[in-house]
């Protein structure tokens, strides 16, 4: 009973991001009117003018497709990037002497905007650690987790995935070979609050979750819960009641499931080959972008999606970030070479996460 009645209190928490932030829905953007000058969020200087030249882009690449710059987890290159719609890098971390002495930055695969803007919070999975980075001084201000050290107690995790940062300061993120989602309030190293019994990976929402990797809110307040293990994915309700628990269609390994708008939810089969759904929280399928040849997708493991109803998602094992119309199917724009790792403008290493900057972050989508 107490497990229960924590996991309640968690999923209170946890959902109480949707409530905080569902006053309006996501921004719209008229056509014809997204820019590339828009100043980066992140170095405060004017982006790349509109009319620069879209060379570190894939041929056939349209920018206007994008509000404004794209936040990306550049993994295999530990580190992170935003870059403008025509291509640009406008800002990295870390620079030289952004690391205190002895400080690492390794693994970057999530990164999202604080509600504030001000920050920005990393989930390095394979290194074990979240780092919440401070904007203005470049520096890392709190850290969860012994690098390269995975764990089960206080300051230790596993595997740990989409941490978010709360307009209350608190995280809430999925620590994935734990099987439990947690809530931590920094400054504290101590874990607050957590949903499902450590170690035990079976899908019992409410209870325990098998291999759980995101705990998105959703607009009315809800939570949707993503599990690995058996293709689940759950919606909770403030009160803790599961409301729906569904396998996305055709998936074998769900990842980072979050909402397009009410009744529809957003997720990525992270195989070889991928795909992008929509569906919904019934299981029903409404769209699917799962190509073949040389532009199927390669371990996709995160979509969002756009003001103008397009999808941004990256392209894992493609080494690659894209836009895809869901009316054509059709790629519309592309950071990366396919298949080609690089470090380079234009090339990125295994990205693993993106976000697009304020005021069209995933968490102001929910404001």
């Amino acid at each position: 009973m107490a497990r229960r009645l924590g996991a309640i209190v968690l999923v209170l928490a946890l959902v109480a991001v949707g409530i905080a932030l569902a006053e309006s829905g996501p921004a719209s953007v008229p056509a014809g009117s997204r820019a590339d000058a828009r100043s980066s969020t992140l170095s405060g200087k004017p982006g790349a003018a509109a009319h620069l030249s879209t060379v570190n882009l894939a041929a056939g690449s349209n920018p206007s497709v994008l509000p404004g710059p794209v936040l990306i987890a550049d993994r295999d290159n530990n580190r992170l990037i935003e870059v403008s719609p025509s291509g640009h890098v406008l800002w990295e971390f870390p620079r030289q002497g952004d690391l205190a002495p002895g400080q690492t930055f390794n693994l970057p695969d999530d990164a999202f905007f604080a509600p504030s803007g001000r920050q920005v919070i990393v989930t390095q999975e394979d290194d074990f650690v979240i780092s919440v980075i401070d904007l203005p001084s470049h520096r890392i201000v709190y850290r969860y987790g012994h690098p390269g050290v995975p764990g089960s107690g206080a300051n230790y995790l596993y595997n740990p995935d989409d941490a978010l940062l709360t307009r209350s300061g608190q995280i809430v993120l999925a620590d994935i070979k734990n099987c439990r989602l947690l809530v931590i309030q920094p400054p504290a190293h101590q874990i607050a609050r957590q949903l499902g019994e450590t170690g035990v990976c079976v899908h019992q929402p409410g209870v325990s979750y098998g291999s759980p990797n995101g705990a998105f809110p959703m607009h009315d307040g809800n939570t949707v819960v993503t599990e690995i293990n058996g293709d689940w994915i759950d919606v909770l309700s403030p009160g803790g009641r599961v409301l729906s628990s569904t396998n996305a269609p055709g998936f074998s390994y769900p990842s980072d499931t979050n909402e397009v708008r009410p009744g529809v939810l957003l997720s990525v089969d992270y195989t070889d080959p991928g795909a992008i759904e929509t569906f919904t929280p019934g299981g029903q399928l409404l769209w699917r972008y799962a190509p073949s040849g040389p532009q199927a997708l390669d371990q996709p493991s995160l979509a969002v999606p756009l003001p103008n109803g397009d999808i941004l998602a990256n392209d894992d094992r493609n080494d690659r970030v894209i836009v895809v119309d869901p009316y054509t199917n059709r790629i519309v724009w592309q950071y990366g070479h396919t298949h080609i790792a690089g470090r380079q403008p234009g090339y990125l290493a295994k990205p693993d996460g993106v976000d697009l900057a304020p005021p069209y972050s995933l968490m102001d989508h929910f404001r």
